[in-house]
């Protein structure tokens, strides 16, 4: 994995805002296998696009922007045995349940409308989970690779989801217990994480539900208890990733994506010795958005372990206003003050479109985002480096 040891690296959490025919193409694309003909050809000119255009913006470890993907993480209900589409099924429900959500009824009303039911059902797990999706990996990795050619890239990095965010997100109708369900995901999803390793990419975990989980707990638990709940979500995603080398991996924790008060998000400082036990060489954490901006004081404690890198967010997907390159840069500075600058690599809080047709910013918001973020990166390079380049 590259650091900064010459300048500010970039990079972002990987879900980028979809064409209108990317879109299209998702939403009438039946489920089976990779895609094909026309298909193909019009995804393939999606990344192609998307991927010059990062290196246009000054985005130094890109990805693909996840455009074959139906969602961050509903994509692998494709990609492994045991789960049934049941009809008028709403997940688990545990956004419905959120406190947030309570507290600020009317508003999450008005922001998201009322709390309906899946057109097209929802995956239960109702049987075995194993592994099938190795076509759908091949293509996606042999999609970037041709992308990538020709542009300077530092390298880039591939997103799969973490078997907790799975998990959380599938209600289980057949294993007898939650560890038990957690573990059989993380045996599967091994397959995915080290094609994407071998293929020479970075693999990025997405596991946003380690944390908003929390805020889905009513009575909330306490921070002990909270902490035990994600060890073990931890402890499944170690398995999956035992025998991989820590430096190709980096991991990407965040409050969810969606725009409300996130009032009763769970703490950094109570979560952060849990997902620090993450066999991974970085770590990607939401920090830009003014309900977590202050946790930087949490890394002042020590708490990034010795040759680790941190991704901290220095941008935000909660927000049109495009930051100042001055504000990105002196978020940059701020962390490098506190783990060093060749340990900081400088980073977006969230993917900018959890699922192929809903989108945080407008595209355009987005790309002008990425070239502020390269252009803060610039800036904070220039003062610890005493240069502009």
């Amino acid at each position: 994995m590259k650091r900064s040891t010459e300048r500010i690296l970039t990079t972002h959490v990987g879900s980028l805002v979809r064409p209108p025919e990317i879109v299209e193409l998702t939403r009438r694309r039946d489920a089976g296998g990779p895609f094909e003909g026309e298909e193909l050809a019009a995804l393939k000119r999606a990344i192609d696009d998307a991927v010059r255009t990062q290196a246009e913006c000054g985005i130094d470890i890109p990805s693909d922007g996840e455009y074959s993907k139906s969602s961050f993480s509903g994509y692998v209900t494709d990609r492994l045995t045991g789960f049934e589409m049941l009809p008028g099924e709403r997940g688990l429900g545990g956004f419905t349940r959120s406190r947030d959500r309570k507290r600020f009824a009317e508003a999450y009303a008005e922001l998201e409308g009322a709390p309906g039911r899946g057109a097209f059902g929802y995956p239960v797990c109702t049987g075995p989970i194993t592994y099938r999706g190795e076509a759908f990996v091949k293509q996606d990795l042999d999609n970037f690779r041709e992308a990538l050619k020709g542009l300077p890239f530092a390298e880039g990095f591939v997103p799969a989801a973490a078997p907790g965010t799975i998990e959380l997100q599938r209600r289980n109708e057949y294993y007898k217990t939650p560890e038990e369900y957690v573990f059989a995901i993380a045996a599967a999803m091994k397959t995915e994480y080290r094609m994407i390793v071998d293929a020479g990419f970075v693999l990025q975990i997405d596991d946003p539900r380690l944390v908003t989980e929390y805020d889905s707990m009513d009575p909330a638990p306490t921070p002990e208890e909270y902490a035990k709940f994600a060890a073990v979500r931890i402890e499944a995603l170690n398995h999956a990733l035992a025998g991989l080398p820590e430096d190709r991996i980096r991991y990407h924790l965040c409050w969810g994506s969606w725009h409300g008060p996130h009032t009763t998000d769970a703490e950094l400082k109570d979560i952060v010795d849990v997902f620090l036990k993450v066999k991974a060489g970085a770590f990607s954490v939401e920090a830009a958005n003014p309900r977590h901006m202050h946790e930087y004081h949490v890394w002042e404690e020590g708490k990034l372990p010795a040759g680790k890198i941190l991704i901290p967010g220095v941008i935000a997907h909660t927000t049109n206003c495009v930051e100042h390159p001055e504000l990105v840069a002196e978020r940059i500075l701020t962390y490098a003050r506190i783990v060093g600058r060749e340990n900081v690599i400088a980073g977006a809080d969230c993917g900018f479109a959890q699922t192929a047709a809903v989108r945080r910013v407008h595209p355009s918001i987005m790309w002008e985002k990425f070239r502020v973020l390269a252009e803060g990166a610039r800036l904070a390079t220039q003062r610890l480096w005493g240069r502009a380049d």
